[in-house]
């Protein structure tokens, strides 16, 4: 029965909306008091049912709630004939909890788009190499998979056959069509505007990048900040403080009326939901918007950031290094470069990659008793000669004499902005080699964007040598920047700038940027990173979308003050009509409720604003 009370409440306001109407009519319109007053106790009576069920679940786990307040209010009206005052509290009180189930709801809007965009199922090459519809849960790593223009793609993977242009504002927020082609990485949930592709199945099920936004998002949304947490407290004792009020307004005035008034005026329904719709409003936003805050405590912690540490590749640069620069000492150095690659191709460093691009086709040799020098590089044996492959450091290391000619190529090439990479064949060194990355498009606007929103200090740690970092540093305009750093050297000092009182994000995107991540304020992974970095990270820009941060950060500033401003409306208006009702003759049980839920209402509306929050000049 009360499974079904509780089921029937939006048919009871408006039942009871209609009986109120009709109780009036009979009173001023036809002059029927019998009417006027049947009609509003049947109204109250359905109001309080619902009402006072939910008081009794809440008295049952020892919480003294709102609905607690309002049945006593109302049975107490009713007990001194007030059946205006009863019916019309009953009516507001559940019209006011219609309005805001509903306009939560919105709210929540972003998490019910993301699930009816997941795919449910895919088009999978048989054996007999005929393509068959089957549900997406049956699609395993590995699967060939065909996408028509139209369709959703059902699984991240990469494009074997076809090209076309597909929209992945699901994933970046970024409406305009991305072209795809072979070699082409694709994303769970976007949608093939045209053409025809064939994909190879990399990540299914809830390991996509799609169904990694939907647990993420989830988990956030139920997640409660370090606010809701004392407004939960707060009101876990307020309400029986309110309670306790009336007792002794009406033991000291005698007056029951004005004692039912206080329990209905304190009614902290505005300060309870004013903070959680908020922060889903926020979160909602952001995951639109290819932001992924994993929890309302982040947006808090966010929102206070001071200083921001970036690791360098892959993170201010996009990460796809290349050789632009190189000196040979010697001879035989198609025989020296046969080394290198074969040296080079048991790493998988973004600078190895790159070499070995630059090299070519070229002869491999076997290569034996490898050894990484960690910071340095690789020292191998390979064809009966001692190989070193790395920076400057692993040259000292291994004693390798540099000549006037190499030291100023070495400068030279820093000076560039370049990563070096020394080759040395049996303790003579062969050849210098400068790569480079380049700076993500429109990141010095991005960085600018972050100090107009109150971050004093960008600094740089990378791995990388300090000429490449500084050239970095004074093209985008950052207040620090070391190289040379270890992860450990990066942990370091963030918990340096820690002790001095600094609030860090850092933000990077590789496992060796993992510790990093766990131990700042904030950890912002880009979303194209490891699976470590994203899983320890407290922030994801998807698709390592840098522009996104901006974005983060405007939007946590704007929750923040956005929960403050609903803190001060739900506190400012039980104090306005507890006032009101004491020193003036016009407030009453009516009108404090109306008013109480009108604040409600508003602070769902004010939060709802952050689900249209944009960065200003975006």
């Amino acid at each position: 029965m009360q499974r079904y009370i509780l089921g029937k409440k939006n048919q009871i306001t408006l039942i009871s909306a209609i009986l109120i109407v009709f109780g009036f009519y009979g009173k001023f319109g036809i002059d029927n008091m019998f009417i006027f007053n049947w009609s509003l106790i049947i109204a109250s009576i359905l109001g309080i049912a619902p009402i006072a069920i939910q008081a009794y679940q809440a008295l049952k786990v020892k919480v003294v709630s709102i609905d607690v307040l309002v049945t006593i209010a109302v049975v107490g009206a009713m007990l001194i004939q007030n059946y205006e005052e009863s019916a019309i509290v009953t009516f507001l009180f559940l019209f006011g909890a219609y309005l805001e189930q509903r306009t939560l709801n919105k709210t929540r809007s972003a998490i019910k788009e993301l699930t009816e965009l997941a795919p449910e199922s895919a088009l999978k090459q048989m054996e007999n190499g005929e393509f068959d519809e089957v549900d997406v849960d049956d699609v395993d790593e590995g699967d060939v998979l065909l996408v028509k223009t139209g369709a959703k793609v059902p699984v991240d993977g990469t494009v074997l056959i076809g090209e076309g242009h597909i929209n992945e504002a699901s994933i970046t927020g970024e409406s305009l069509p991305v072209g795809k082609k072979n070699g082409s990485e694709v994303f769970a949930g976007t949608i093939l505007e045209n053409g025809t592709i064939q994909i190879q199945a990399d990540r299914v099920g809830e390991d996509t990048t799609f169904g990694q936004i939907i647990e993420l998002v989830e988990e956030a949304q139920d997640s409660k900040s370090a606010a809701e947490r004392f407004i939960d407290k707060f009101s876990k004792y307020y309400t029986p403080a309110v309670l306790v009020l009336g007792i002794i307004v009406w033991l000291f005035t005698n007056n029951v009326e004005l004692a039912i008034t206080v329990l209905v005026l304190g009614c902290p329904g505005a300060l309870v939901i004013g903070v959680p719709v908020s922060n889903v409003s926020g979160i909602g936003n952001g995951a639109r918007n290819g932001v992924l805050l994993k929890g309302s405590e982040v947006i808090n912690d966010f929102s206070k950031v001071d200083t921001i540490v970036f690791d360098k590749t892959g993170t201010l640069t996009i990460g796809n290094p290349e050789v632009v620069e190189k000196e040979f000492y010697g001879k035989d150095m198609d025989e020296v470069l046969g080394y290198l690659a074969s040296v080079e191709r048991e790493s998988d460093h973004p600078l190895a990659k790159a070499v070995l691009e630059d090299i070519g086709e070229t002869k491999f040799s076997t290569v034996e008793e490898t050894e990484v020098v960690k910071g340095g590089g690789i020292v191998a044996k390979v064809a009966g000669h001692r190989i070193a492959v790395g920076n400057i450091a692993l040259m000292k290391q291994e004693n390798i004499v540099l000549n006037e000619k190499a030291k100023k190529d070495v400068e030279h090439f820093e000076k560039n902005g370049n990563s070096l990479v020394l080759t040395a064949v049996d303790g003579e060194l062969k050849a210098l080699m400068g790569v480079r990355d380049q700076i993500r498009p429109g990141v010095k606007q991005d960085l600018q964007k972050l100090k107009k929103l109150g971050v004093k200090n960008l600094v740089v740690l990378s791995g990388d040598n300090q000429g490449t970092v500084d050239l970095v540093a004074r093209e985008l305009g950052l207040t620090e920047a070391h190289g040379h750093m270890l992860p450990e050297g990066k942990s370091a000092y963030i918990e340096k700038l820690q002790a001095e009182g600094q609030i860090i994000a850092f933000v990077g995107d590789g496992v060796n940027d993992s510790p990093s991540l766990a131990l700042a304020d904030i950890g912002i992974a880009m979303g194209s990173g490891t699976d470590v970095a994203i899983e320890t990270s407290d922030v994801v820009l998807m698709n390592s979308d840098f522009s996104r941060l901006p974005h983060a950060l405007g939007l946590t500033k704007s929750t923040a003050r956005n929960m403050k401003q609903n803190i001060i409306i739900a506190v400012g208006v039980v104090l306005i009509l507890l006032a009101a009702l004491l020193f003036s003759n016009w407030m009453n049980m009516t009108i404090g409720m109306l008013v109480h839920e009108l604040s409600i209402l508003v602070v769902i509306l004010n939060g709802m604003r952050l689900l249209g929050y944009r960065l200003r000049g975006n």
